[in-house]
């Protein structure tokens, strides 16, 4: 008999990834598919079955090796009960997730929210390792965010605890955010700022770097700009500092509360290196007290697109398997 281990699952709004995971934390095989939203809440149920069962196929398993399911959501939920009370890239409003897929699949599930499922993976085998007290950022189109406390998520009063993306950051003449205000974080520093700023500038310039990408493209990217930046357009640089600095400054006032040893950042931004995390450090160390700079690192995630799946399996590793070892 194969040895125990666990199943997570980290759902977007564009694709699902699916794993089998060990007691130890390490991903053994993965699978990956589009998310069909427009095809409908019982669709993605009928393609995880289809997925679960590829995958214990994969990897030579049965269902009773699988100790429980763990799955990250972009939602807000009803952690108690496993339902997802409002997933609006899925289109999603509450839907008793939990409770269905146990029905499934006869093994326990447990729901959580993705960004914190990205944390807690981190957390157990990623870049923070062996930290009991971090934040996670995962800057993308938005930017979400994970709080560990004594190595456990944060949730809250009613699991709303960690939405970093929507600290306001400009206040005044911010931009128009998807939660309907104006000048938070996710508004001015993610990868969807960063193209807005682009775009302003490239329609109002006459030469240049970008605005011949814009030209070429007839649209422009957070990796374009990037990859400019490090051409040297100092159009793009600046772009990249301004939202570096931004990210510092927000950073700084999260530690005056928190203090967490580790400060992870992850996401398709953070791929952007020195020329993110360089301004960022700065505007972060010149923010903040220098007693709390000193015991608080920055760093990338070191996971990636895994980190959501690894952290869903350690919801199920630490209520059913941790106690044991």
């Amino acid at each position: 008999m194969k040895p125990l281990a666990y199943i997570g699952i980290d759902l977007g709004g564009t694709s699902i990834k699916m794993g089998l995971v060990d007691q130890l934390g390490n991903i053994l095989y993965t699978l990956g598919s589009p998310t069909p939203v427009k095809a409908g809440y019982q669709h993605v149920l009928a393609l995880f079955s289809q997925m679960a069962e590829q995958l214990l196929r994969k990897s030579d398993n049965e269902w009773e090796n699988i100790i429980g399911v763990g799955v990250g959501v972009p939602a807000f939920l009803d952690l108690q009960k496993g339902i997802v009370v409002e997933a609006v890239n899925l289109g999603w409003y509450h839907v008793p997730l939990k409770e269905d897929l146990e029905r499934l699949w006869t093994v326990p599930v447990i729901v959580e929210n993705d960004a914190n499922a990205a944390a807690l993976g981190e957390m157990w085998n990623g870049a923070g390792k062996g930290a009991s007290h971090l934040i996670c950022l995962t800057l993308g189109t938005g930017i979400g965010g994970g709080v560990i406390i004594n190595g456990d998520i944060y949730h809250g009063a009613n699991g709303s605890a960690g939405e970093v993306g929507h600290i306001k950051v400009k206040h005044h003449g911010g931009r128009s955010c998807n939660c309907g205000r104006k000048g938070c974080l996710e508004a001015e520093a993610s990868a969807t700022a960063i193209v807005l700023d682009a775009l302003e500038q490239a329609k109002g310039m006459s030469t240049g770097l970008l605005k011949e990408e814009y030209e070429r493209s007839g649209t422009i990217t957070a990796k374009s700009v990037v990859q400019l930046a490090r051409q040297g357009d100092l159009v793009c640089k600046q772009i990249i500092i301004n939202v570096g600095s931004v990210l510092g400054n927000a950073l700084a006032q999260m530690c005056y509360l928190l203090n967490p040893e580790i400060i992870l950042i992850g996401g398709g931004l953070s791929q952007a290196g020195k020329i993110l995390f360089d301004p960022l450090i700065q505007a972060f160390n010149n923010e903040v007290l220098p007693r709390v700079a000193e015991n608080t690192s920055i760093v990338p995630a070191k996971l990636g697109n895994q980190a959501g799946l690894t952290g869903a399996a350690w919801l199920i590793h630490r209520k059913y398997t941790l106690h044991l070892l």
